[in-house]
């Protein structure tokens, strides 16, 4: 479409006699058109003006992208329990600074006497099991050897609760339980570097000094911030209290049906745990009952913190933008004084003349804050190729938004004083 020029742009207001024929939305069509001949116009002019803008757009969209990014990465590989799973603990998982050392005094380690209490106490459950972890160990296969790898022990059906599925085998069952078998159920990292062409099911592997033959392999789980979720081995809980801890500290998995029966759950198990660990009506409890909603609470209150530093960095850049395109277009009022004495001697209204000028301000910052869209889509393609980003929509509506109402509320002054002009006064001015 070809921009019409100032003159034309004029003639277009009136009609056979003199009157207003075009009417709001071509005179504001024409306003836009004007706005953006003069970004074409003055490139690098253009360009200094919606700095400010094009920055603060650019960062407030890939802060927001990296966030939401973090939060699907942190609720699909971090907050994941499973469907309906909460976890009872010896601490919360909110538990930090001068609430951790008052808690590593008062709470007391969760036993098998309290998993086997509460397996039999509550009913109506889903699936209740058991895990205990023995830390980083070395694990041997002949000359091979794999340091810090998980170690484990586990209830017959945490393999329905826990993340971990099965690939090849199976996965350990209530005969290895019950009769303390040398077992083992392993991640795919042990597969890759001691069976990278062997079928590692019935293979005996030495973890801790002791030999496991393989039963199950897991499917392969990926990595959480950089850290291997595939590292680990798993032998049956009643293995692992013979051969490494006779009274291991556990955590308790349980599953509900539903999401309103798993708040009933929670309600039973810290009941139950409270009674038996003998907690006062007053005091807290002295363990910890900890479900997804608890880690990404934690996770949006470190958000809100980011989030709320980079609105005061995006609000200096988008005032300093909305600064210099109050004094460009102030620049342009005072160039356009005869046009504007033209204008008005023809008829047109200071709501005409202060529309066309708001019009013009918000397009500049519109321009700027499509600039910034695109550049924060690229920059967040690069994050992601290193870290994770994913630019959400309202990400993108909000940086327009934000920016396009810049320009209205900077427009506004210049497009008051061009309003107010005198039109004999402006048309004294040289063209």
């Amino acid at each position: 479409m070809t921009v019409p020029s100032q003159p034309q742009a004029l003639l277009h207001q009136q009609g056979p006699r003199g009157g207003r024929t075009s009417g709001f939305w071509v005179a504001s069509r024409e306003a836009f058109w004007i706005a953006l001949e003069t970004l074409r116009t003055h490139k690098l002019r253009s360009f200094l003006t919606l700095l400010g803008v094009v920055i603060a757009t650019t960062t407030l969209i890939v802060v927001m992208s990296i966030i939401n990014g973090m939060n699907l990465y942190i609720a699909d590989h971090i907050a994941n329990l499973g469907a309906n799973v909460f976890i009872l603990s010896q601490f919360s998982f909110t538990t930090s600074g001068d609430d951790w050392l008052k808690a590593r005094h008062r709470n007391k380690p969760i036993r098998i006497e309290d998993f086997e209490y509460l397996r039999d106490a509550i009913k109506g459950y889903k699936n209740i099991g058991a895990e205990a972890d023995y830390g980083g160990s070395d694990v041997r296969y002949k000359a091979h050897i794999l340091h810090e790898v998980e170690v484990s022990g586990e209830t017959s059906n945490m393999i329905d609760i826990g993340q971990a599925k099965v690939e090849t085998g199976r996965y350990l069952n209530d005969t290895d339980y019950a009769h303390e078998s040398l077992v083992c159920f392993i991640g795919q990292d042990l597969v890759t570097e001691f069976f990278p062409s062997l079928d590692p099911i019935g293979k005996e592997i030495n973890v801790g000094g002791i030999p496991f033959r393989v039963i199950g392999v897991a499917a392969r789980i990926g990595t959480t911030f950089g850290q291997s979720q595939d590292k680990f081995v798993q032998i049956p809980l009643t293995t692992f209290r013979k051969v490494f801890l006779a009274r291991p500290n556990l955590q308790v998995d349980m599953q509900a049906w539903d999401a309103q029966q798993m708040m009933v759950l929670e309600d039973s198990v810290r009941a139950l745990m409270r009674a038996r660990h003998h907690v006062p009506y007053r005091e807290t409890d002295d363990f910890g009952i900890n479900a997804a909603d608890t880690i990404m609470s934690i996770w949006h209150q470190l958000t809100a913190t980011i989030f709320a530093v980079t609105i005061g960095i995006v609000a200096v850049f988008m005032v300093v933008g909305g600064i210099v395109i109050m004094n460009i277009m102030l620049a342009s009022v005072t160039e356009r004084t005869h046009e504007i004495g033209i204008r008005k001697s023809l008829g047109a209204r200071r709501r005409d003349i202060m529309m066309q000028f708001v019009i013009e301000a918000s397009v500049m910052a519109l321009a700027g804050g499509a600039a910034g869209v695109l550049i924060s889509f690229l920059v967040s393609k690069i994050v992601n190729i290193v870290f994770t980003s994913s630019v959400p929509l309202s990400a993108v509506l909000v940086g327009l938004f934000v920016s396009t109402a810049v320009g209205l509320f900077f427009g506004i002054y210049p497009a008051r004083k061009a309003a107010n002009l005198e039109p004999i006064e402006a048309l004294r001015t040289e063209a």
